[in-house]
């Protein structure tokens, strides 16, 4: 097989870091205000479902150190 002598025509990928387009995206849209009400009361939902488990929870991880009765069975007692 022979090799091409001809150079190949990449100058465009060469120039396109050099392209800037005229055309301006379009401005934002300002969230209303019960688009924003109810943002935050999302958040405050997660935020209390979050803090509602750990106070549920925080009972059963402690760990219970000074047991009101130990407990024995019958057959150890009298014999």
């Amino acid at each position: 097989m022979f090799r091409r002598r001809e150079p190949v025509p990449f100058a465009f990928v060469a120039e396109a870091d050099k392209f800037r387009s005229n055309v301006a995206p379009p401005p934002r849209l300002r969230a209303s205000a019960g688009e924003l009400a109810g943002r935050w009361l999302i958040g405050l939902t997660v935020v209390a479902g979050l803090v509602g488990s750990l106070l549920i929870g925080l009972p059963a991880l402690s760990a219970d150190t000074s047991p009101a009765r130990t407990q024995q069975s019958d057959a150890s007692q009298g014999r």
